[in-house]
């Protein structure tokens, strides 16, 4: 008997990569030119980054920095969710942008829904918040990690212990 393969899909967000690009959007802020006086702070927290700035103007322009510079770390901008800019103290505003991370109940059953339906010989299963996908053929395996790239979920999807 053939000895099943598998592998996992998860979302998670490598902690170290994003403080290395928040580090490194705080010093492009505070460096470039029309950034530079501005008072604008990029800080991660344990679920989110927070934007402060002095101007909605401002605010853009840091925002896409952030989204460029984690972009250069391997980071997709589905990882961002960012609020409502709200006014903040001294006239400044502010803007919090959750990390999204792991795949919810919804999500994985709509993962496992389209596996039982584009490959009925794979198994899919809801582990916590990854789900696991075995099978005895590694070639339909390539081909389910093939369509769950085409896919467009909320979360960007990694795909690891590949067996």
């Amino acid at each position: 008997m053939p000895s099943d393969s598998s592998f996992d899909v998860v979302s998670q967000i490598d902690r170290q990569e994003m403080v290395n690009a928040v580090d490194q959007v705080t010093r492009e802020v505070s460096t470039r030119y029309d950034l530079k006086n501005t008072g604008s702070t990029v800080t991660l927290e344990k679920e989110a980054v927070v934007l402060n700035c002095d101007s909605e103007f401002t605010l853009k322009a840091v925002r896409d920095i952030l989204i460029e510079r984690a972009a250069k770390r391997g980071f997709s901008n589905k990882v961002f969710d960012f609020g409502k800019v709200e006014p903040a103290a001294k006239g400044t505003v502010r803007q919090t942008a959750k990390l999204r991370q792991g795949i919810d109940q919804e999500l994985g059953k709509t993962i496992t829904k389209l596996m039982r339906d584009k490959y009925p010989k794979l198994k899919a299963q809801i582990q916590g918040d990854a789900v696991r996908v075995s099978g005895s053929s590694k070639d339909m395996l390539q081909g389910a990690i093939k369509l769950l790239k085409e896919q467009d979920y909320v979360v960007p999807l990694q795909f690891n212990n590949y067996r």
